[in-house]
């Protein structure tokens, strides 16, 4: 029996699917990346990245952390600092305390008070095809 995928040797080509979706990266406060990041899972950023963040299921950036580079998930929720485009093809979140100094392509948008955005945002219901024309 294997409780988190299968055991080795009898993958059916379903659980390589499952195990991406449900993978947590954490980049913890006081840690820095230089470097492109690529996940198919949820990204928990505290610290800082010199790069871009995409391809997540999930980005959850929090008040102290910071992205110096695009970001691309389907779900993106930001409490820190972003310079660089944001493309959330499902929802976007800015709590009060995210600072945006960069372009914002979306579905969905909550903005809470306090929030700063320097930059144009643009709503689709298809927001691939909203870049890809624009």
């Amino acid at each position: 029996m294997a409780f988190f995928g299968t055991a080795r040797g009898t993958d059916d080509g379903r659980s390589a699917g499952r195990v991406v979706e449900t993978s947590l990266s954490i980049i913890a406060a006081g840690m820095r990346i230089t470097g492109d990041i690529e996940s198919g899972g949820v990204v928990k950023i505290d610290g800082r990245v010199e790069g871009s963040v995409i391809g997540a299921r999930q980005i959850l950036l929090g008040r102290g952390g910071a992205i110096h580079g695009n970001v691309e998930a389907d779900e993106v929720v930001l409490g820190g600092d972003v310079l660089g485009s944001i493309r959330a093809t499902n929802r976007l979140e800015l709590q009060g305390t995210a600072t945006v100094h960069g372009d914002i392509d979306t579905k969905s948008i909550v903005v809470m008070e306090g929030a700063l955005i320097t930059g144009h945002v643009r709503m689709s219901e298809i927001v691939g095809r909203a870049i890809a024309a624009g």
